[in-house]
Parts: structure tokens; sequence; C-alpha cells
């Protein structure tokens, strides 16, 4: 039996962020954890295909090969990721649901516990060129740094953290009520595991620093609205020393002033006039790569659309160029002097004697519009 596609198993989208795809999870393992389950087989099934999808989705080297290569890149049979993996049931369980029961896993005595910093998120606004064609932009980042005075300890230097003494250094303390033993975050030491006698003067004892940061961003040729760029371990710092967190680039392409884009396609209204819709022209019409022309034939109507092919764009996720589409629009002639007045009434009058050759749709709208009304006068 094929298995089912694992973003599909947990509900999330590709794009699915770390913390979106681990309340996923956590919501599946209540809902078919065997325990609850107990004379259910079907959601035993569900809950061990939820367990490896999560397994697979929540390690980013396996999320990678599986997003490339599907299952086979996380298959121990075909050599992909899966193979060796020493993650357990208890593993998972606890990384997914730690936070409930007080946090970070258990550490050996003694040690401050490391928490992940937080990951970022920084709205990039760029034009259509740069976003087609790419570039390197300077950003200023607002975050929380490790603090250098301290070496993200949070202790003055010269010292250091000692043992939490009411939780031995584990961060958790557990509480019996009943039949029932509860483990909750140590009040003391909020879950650190450590105690800081002497702090930092510089971060005063939190291990971070409130500063802004300078990063140079390499965009991708061909972004596009809505496209999301991952910079590793360019978030907060963690507390206690621990790693950073990531920082994603989110692109906004700024309206421009000629083109919208659809995808790999740009699109482009190009306004003529009612002598070049009637009797045909060539119009200099503007890409991105420069100039090119576009030949209008004799009795264009308003709103006819020219593809232009190739003059499109390439997708940072497709390796085709897109095609440029011209829509004509005629234009009205306006602020006329009373000369091209005159000419106009003449030129309506020479149309009138050709009986209504030169504009069949009107002749023919206005055809439906008498039977309309005889119609409703019966």
């Amino acid at each position: 039996m094929a298995k089912r596609d694992y973003y599909e198993v947990l509900g999330v989208a590709r794009n699915a962020s770390e913390a979106d795809i681990k309340k996923a999870y956590r919501r599946l393992a209540m809902k078919f954890h065997p325990d609850r389950n107990a004379d259910d087989a079907t959601a035993e099934q569900k809950f061990k295909e939820a367990k490896e999808a999560y397994e697979v989705l929540a390690d980013t080297r396996k999320r990678a090969a599986y997003d490339q290569f599907g299952h086979a890149g996380v298959d121990p049979a075909a050599g992909g990721f899966g193979a060796g993996s020493g993650a357990s049931f208890s593993d998972i369980f606890e990384d997914v649901f730690g936070d409930v029961f007080g946090g970070a896993r258990r550490g050996g005595g003694g040690a401050q516990r490391a928490h992940r910093g937080a990951d970022l998120r920084y709205e990039l606004d760029l034009d259509l060129e740069e976003a087609v064609k790419g570039s390197t932009v300077k950003i200023r980042v607002p975050t929380m740094l490790r603090c250098e005075k301290c070496d993200g300890s949070g202790a003055k230097p010269g010292t250091s953290p000692t043992p939490c003494t009411t939780c031995g250094g584990n961060g958790q303390v557990r509480m019996q009520q009943g039949f029932f033993s509860v483990q909750q975050t140590c009040p003391r030491c909020q879950g650190r595991g450590s105690i800081v006698a002497n702090p930092c003067g510089t971060c005063q004892g939190r291990g971070r620093v409130r500063d802004q940061k300078t990063l140079s961003v390499k965009i991708p040729a061909g972004v596009d609205n809505g496209d999301r760029i991952r910079l590793a371990n360019e978030g907060e710092a963690g507390e206690s020393g621990g790693p950073p967190g990531d920082l994603y680039v989110q692109i906004r392409v700024r309206p421009h002033t000629i083109f919208a884009r659809h995808g790999s396609d740009l699109v482009a209204e190009v306004p003529i006039s009612i002598v070049t819709a009637a009797v045909g022209g060539e119009l200099e019409i503007p890409t991105l790569d420069g100039r090119v022309k576009l030949k209008v034939p004799a009795e264009t109507q308003s709103g006819k659309t020219f593809r232009l092919r190739g003059k499109g764009v390439r997708s940072v996720h497709d390796t085709r160029v897109g095609d440029l589409l011209c829509t004509v629009v005629v234009e009205t002639p306006v602020n006329l002097n009373v000369r091209q007045r005159e000419l106009l009434q003449e030129f309506q009058q020479a149309l009138e004697q050709g009986d209504h050759q030169h504009n069949p749709k009107a002749h023919s709208w206005l055809d439906g519009v008498k039977k309309f009304f005889e119609n409703m006068s019966r």
C-alpha cells in the first residue's frame, strides 16, 4: 500500500513552519494515542502514520530530502535519511509535549539548560526588476543577540551559574498528587537548571542583549510576492547560551507602473488610438530586457490580447520563461478642437452610409434592442 504524503498526513502546507508541524502532530497524537483509543485499531494506525510523518518533517535534513525525492529520500531501504535513525517515540513525544510538562528535556544534573532562540520574520519590499533579476540587499534586523561580555551565560565574567538546589539542576520538579506524579517547571530557576548569583552587568543575567544586526541577503532571480527566504541561525540568540533561531525574509514586490506579474507571465495594458485600431500600425513595447515591436493588425478591437513569447520572467520555482501579454485598449480622443470635431462627424456620416458594414457589432446590438422592445409591447 502506497504511503500517504507526509504533509497530507499532518494536514499542513508544504511551506509550513516547524511550529506549525509540531502543533499539527501534537493535535493528532492526542487524538489517536493508543491509550485513549484502546479498542480502535485504525486510531493506532493513524497515530503511527502521524508519528512517522513528524519524524521526517521535524528534521531539517530529512525534510529537505523528502521535499526533493519524496518517500525514497527518507526510506532506509533506499539509503535515504531514514536509515539508521535512532529517534525513539519517547524522544519525539518529549520534544513535542515537553512544554506541557515544563519545557526542555532533562539534562545532566547541574547543567544550565539552553533554549533555542526564537525565529524572526522580516518583510522585504522589492521592485519588480529586483525580484525578477535577483540582487543582494542589506537589511537591519532588531533582535536579541548573545551578550559578548558573559558569552551568553548571564553570569558576571569570572563567575559561572550554580546548580539550582530546588530541582537539582534538572529544571523540573516532580509533585505527587495522590496516585499521580506531575512534573512541572522549577519555580526557582524557571526551568534553566541553574541560578545566576552574580549577574552580568551588561545583560543583567539574561545572557542576551537587544540590538540590531546588519545582514546581506542574496535574493535569487525570479522570486515573487509571498516567497520566503530562510536564513539559518540568524534569528534571536538562545537563552543560556542556546543556539539561535532562524530568520525568515518575506518578499513583497511593489506594484509596477507598467507590468503586473502572474506567475511567469507579465501582463501590460497598452493604449492605442482609434486610427491605429482601425487601419493597423506598429507599436514600440517595453520589456524588462529592452524594447520590442508589436504589430497591430487593422480592425483590432479594444481588449484584444497579444502574446509576446519568451518576454516574461523565469520564476524561481520554474525553469520556463513566461510570456508578455499585451492587452490593447482603444483610447477615445479628448480635448478636441472645432476642426477635429468636424472631421470626426464627417467620418461618422461616411460610416453610416455604408449600411452598418463598418460597425457590425453595434448594428447587431441595436437589432437585439429593437426586438426586445417589440416583444415587450406584445
